[in-house]
């Protein structure tokens, strides 16, 4: 059946076809998934800041500010991607056949989640609750759809099309596989807007479901990347950042098991509230710790990097969403145990998620200005 099907010439680098789909749009030719790392990143201000144990005067306005930035980033982005998928079909393939390029499509799934989750947090007071409920439901059901396809998709890719080393191992393969944790965190927003019964708890126990998967596949990953550090030496100076998404999986399994435990006692009966409870600090409490170590190590190989002259690359953007899992996943430890050292913790991530943001955002419009962000790679 496959061979009966018309199929458009393929449009190979250099070939005609190729050259003149290259005219076509050309600002959009080397967009790739990478870029929704901006939308998850601006996205993670408004939900982590509408969160924090402290809360001073302004700061829901702020967050709602970095709502509506997201928001309209990720609408930019959606139509942008569509017109490179539209005008540079051979590039899209090129690009799922990249074992570089092809973890990014993770990102998408995120984006749509984070911008989702932060319209239930923040947006429903600018556009009200039943509007909010609406738009988190959409954004949350197709984020999630694509971030468990990503996750079966690309590992599947690296499997049987992509030729990977062992020293290619960087925490971009991460990508894919930490979507369906993003949905187990945000997924419980939703949980008080369902029908008592049967529905909540399918919702709950689905979340706890993608938080198995992504963690299981996460662990797995994470002796590979830990591994090739430790064999071949540190990352490209380019690739550097890239060491933070380790924290992605840790502080979003966190936040995911802390959310989970909220929103517990009214989607199940008996014992398992209390569990559900008792597991968000047992699970939490260490893996925060762990989280910590790698920060500090990823700081340190920053720092080395820098002071090697690393340059401004979209890489930069993991500086920020996956420490804005820390601080939501410690604002949520600080409201199971009580502990305010949770909450002094959360309040310097924060600190340190607004510095990435800043240095990222200024970099990255600048390299819109001046065209370079859009060139064809080097």
């Amino acid at each position: 059946m496959a061979t009966t099907l018309v199929r458009p010439a393929p449009t190979t680098p250099g070939t005609p076809a190729a050259a003149a789909a290259a005219h076509k749009a050309p600002s959009l030719r080397h967009l790739g998934p990478n870029w929704y790392a901006s939308v998850m990143g601006t996205a993670i201000i408004a939900n982590a800041g509408a969160t924090l144990p402290y809360q001073l005067p302004g700061q829901r306005v702020v967050c709602q500010i970095f709502w509506v930035l997201a928001a309209t980033a990720l609408t930019v982005l959606l139509t942008a991607r569509a017109g490179h998928w539209l005008h540079h079909r051979d590039q899209a393939r090129a690009h799922l056949l990249d074992p570089a390029v092809a973890p990014f499509y993770g990102c998408l799934s995120m984006a749509l989640l984070a911008v989702g989750g932060g319209t239930l947090i923040v947006g429903k007071d600018l556009i009200g609750v039943p509007a909010a409920v609406a738009v988190d439901t959409v954004l949350f059901t197709a984020g999630t759809a694509i971030g468990l396809l990503a996750a079966v998709a690309v590992p599947y890719l690296m499997v049987v099309r992509h030729k990977v080393e062992a020293h290619q191992a960087t925490p971009v393969w991460l990508l894919p596989v930490v979507a369906p944790m993003v949905s187990a965190a945000l997924g419980p927003l939703l949980i008080p807007h369902l029908p008592a019964g049967q529905a909540r708890e399918a919702m709950l126990l689905g979340c706890y479901a993608m938080f198995g998967l992504s963690l299981l596949a996460t662990l797995l990953l994470l002796p590979l990347i830990f591994g090739r550090l430790i064999v071949s030496g540190p990352l490209p100076l380019v690739l550097t950042p890239t060491l933070f998404l380790v924290l992605g999986p840790l502080g979003q399994s966190t936040t995911a098991v802390n959310s989970l435990a909220d929103m517990a006692p009214q989607s199940m009966a008996g014992p398992y509230a209390g569990a559900f409870s008792a597991f968000a600090v047992v699970y939490g409490v260490p893996v925060m710790g762990f989280a910590l170590l790698w920060l500090a190590l990823a700081a340190a190989m920053l720092l080395r990097a820098a002071r090697d002259g690393m340059g401004f690359a979209m890489t930069w953007w993991a500086l920020t969403f996956p420490v804005g899992t820390c601080v939501t996943g410690a604002a949520g430890l600080a409201r199971h145990t009580g502990l305010t050292a949770f909450s002094w913790l959360a309040a310097a991530l924060f600190a340190a998620l607004l510095t990435a943001w800043l240095l990222a955002a200024a970099n990255t419009l600048r390299g819109l200005r001046s065209g370079r962000l859009l060139a064809a790679p080097r």
